[in-house]
């Protein structure tokens, strides 16, 4: 990667915005004080003229490094690490003592370092939380303690202070269930997520654990274990607890953009639905998938040329995440042909435990289900209990699996397919690996090299009659993020159905197989961060044409507009350091932002 520059002036055009990235950072911390501060820290980096303004001689080596020394240097440690749980552990520490190095590493080592510091190391961190345990990261608030809501949250910034909050109650954490307490580190990690891929300043970020109990016994019985010990709380006084943060998020950072993570299937769709109307909110689960994949499905119609109004479409597997790209689908079709989204919802059938979802099988149905259940008139003396069957009367288009049946796409399904359609759309999205409905290689060899395929696990290019063909994961980190900047940027009121649209057409654009790159139907992580800018370009625009943004003086050029995101997306590079007095020093020039927020409330 190439070298990170610094910027030590001010960009004449956007400079004065209040989340500008150039020119020097304002802070009243001197000696240890400053080192003990992650997002001013430099360590060795610090140059010889900071350390005598600072005070920092004594406090460290003498010989001054650069930024990509430090990496080298910390790469090598890394890589010391025998195991993928030891890896995650070292960075953590890594992230409590110098943020821009931590960026910085990972961001040098992406596709070797995002699944240690995410899925599925990050799970495995997760469940040990207790056992890891060294220092609380994040705002832990427990359904014992409603009434102390809003107080705990008061903690962690003043109302300008705060411009993403990920919230996970934890009953199901990356595909291992509930894990209580250790929920905190998902929210942690998606915000980290959040600042590698589309530039959100990790000062500025809120990881928040509502502890709700568990009912996971294993946790129960650990004499270790850091969160409530009682069974997961239900019902009335389940919501009460939501609404209460919800509400006491909104009342001490009204322009923070809620992401709620991990909850589980009987709250995830309900608790979106809630507070969609009401708030700028997000559920990756529900959202992310979804957006991810309506994606990849552009993509591979900008190459089939199947027509939007006549498209077909088959999920198989109808939970969270199947009803969650459903839901994405149904408004692509809606705004793209005019179609009410009642009438778009009639191009989708969904498969899952009980067969086709079909209305006469409500009580068989969650409410995110029911929208999808099929007449059963439709049905009638028609064999509708397994995939081949429905394949085969419906002849979809596309495919789509988030079923967790490994091999469930057989050679018979997929042949059955290719029958009817030219270029068929197969994405086997269960995950991990193991879990996967087909193998790419043989959707290739089944379909004679025709299939246009998208996998939930990452995977190495196939080969099929002398060609080599790339395989995209539909990763949802390189949308989420964008989607978050865009909300952020912009201030926008609600996060509608036309605002995520607007963010995977940006997203589809940037496939390899539109832009004439490569055979992938969605772009590479690496690519991540300027696809974030493209993706918050379409959001921020929807945002103002709807009447949504809350934020001034937004350009309306769209050169323009990139340059004005690129001037607010933080970078993983040190900047001059400017001392202060404390009357002329916000919070964040007084270290008392993030993490070191909490030295703010023990002074008054």
């Amino acid at each position: 990667m190439a070298s990170h520059s610094n910027q030590h002036k001010k960009s004449e055009k956007f400079g004065h915005l209040p989340l500008s990235t150039s020119g020097p950072q304002k802070t009243t911390l001197t000696g240890n004080a400053l080192l003990r501060t992650p997002y001013f820290n430099k360590g060795t980096a610090f140059t010889a003229d900071e350390r005598a303004t600072f005070k920092l001689h004594g406090l460290m080596p003498d010989n001054v490094q650069t930024l990509d020394e430090q990496v080298r240097r910390a790469y090598e440690q890394y890589k010391s690490r025998t195991s993928d749980i030891a890896k995650n552990t070292f960075m953590t520490s890594l992230k409590e003592q110098n943020e821009v190095l931590y960026y910085r590493l990972i961001l040098d080592h992406l596709k070797e370092m995002f699944s240690i510091i995410y899925t599925p190391t990050e799970g495995e961190a997760i469940a040990n939380y207790s056992r890891l345990f060294r220092k609380p990261e994040g705002c832990f608030l427990n359904i014992g303690d409603v009434d102390r809501v809003e107080d705990d949250i008061r903690q962690w910034g003043n109302p300008e202070d705060i411009d993403v909050i990920v919230v996970s109650d934890g009953q199901q954490i990356l595909g291992i269930g509930d894990q209580g307490v250790g929920a905190i580190l998902i929210s942690v990690a998606k915000l980290v997520i959040y600042t590698l891929c589309a530039g959100i300043h990790p000062s500025r970020t809120l990881p928040v654990v509502l502890d709700c109990g568990t009912d996971n016994k294993e946790l129960l019985d650990d004499d270790l274990y850091l969160g409530l010990r009682e069974p997961r709380a239900t019902g009335e006084q389940y919501d009460k607890f939501v609404d209460t943060f919800v509400k006491a998020a909104r009342k001490r950072y009204p322009r923070a953009y809620i992401h709620f993570e991990d909850f589980g299937l009987n709250n995830a769709r309900r608790i979106l639905d809630k507070y969609t109307p009401e708030i700028a909110c997000f559920n990756d689960d529900v959202q992310g998938t979804g957006c991810v994949t309506l994606a990849a499905v552009m993509a591979a119609f900008n190459v089939s040329g199947v027509k939007w109004d006549e498209a077909r479409f088959v999920m198989f597997g109808a939970g969270t995440a199947g009803t969650g790209i459903a839901d994405q689908i149904k408004d692509a079709i809606s705004q793209r042909t005019g179609k009410s989204k009642e009438d778009a919802g009639k191009q989708i059938w969904c498969v899952d435990k009980p067969g086709l979802l079909l209305e006469g099988k409500k009580d068989q149905l969650t409410p995110a289900q029911v929208g999808y259940a099929r007449k059963d008139s439709e049905w009638e003396n028609k064999d509708h209990n397994d995939l081949l069957s429905v394949v085969k009367e419906v002849k979809p288009h596309v495919l789509i699996g988030t079923s967790t049946k490994p091999g469930a796409f057989t050679e018979e399904v997929v042949r059955e397919m290719a029958k009817h359609v030219d270029r068929p759309a197969i994405f086997p999205l269960s995950n991990p690996t193991r879990l996967h409905e087909a193998k790419p290689q043989d959707l290739y060899d089944w379909t004679n090299g025709r299939v246009l395929v998208a996998t939930g696990s990452p995977f190495d290019p196939v080969k099929h009659n002398g060609k080599e063909y790339e395989i995209s994961e539909c990763n949802n980190s390189v949308t989420f993020p964008g989607i978050g900047l865009g909300a952020v940027l912009s201030r926008t009121r609600l996060m509608t159905p036309a605002l995520l649209v607007a963010a995977v057409e940006a997203l589809a654009a940037a496939a390899p197989v539109v832009t004439g790159c490569g055979s992938g139907l969605l772009p590479d992580v690496e690519d991540v961060r300027e696809i974030s800018v493209q993706i918050a370009r379409n959001v921020i625009k929807k945002a103002v044409e709807d009447g949504l943004a809350q934020e001034n003086d937004i350009p309306k050029d769209d050169s323009d507009l990139e340059e004005w995101i690129r001037e607010q997306m933080w970078n993983a590079e040190y900047r001059p350091l400017e001392l202060v007095s404390e009357q002329e020093a916000d919070a964040h020039a007084k270290g008392e932002m993030g993490t070191g927020s909490q030295q703010r409330e023990a002074r008054f």
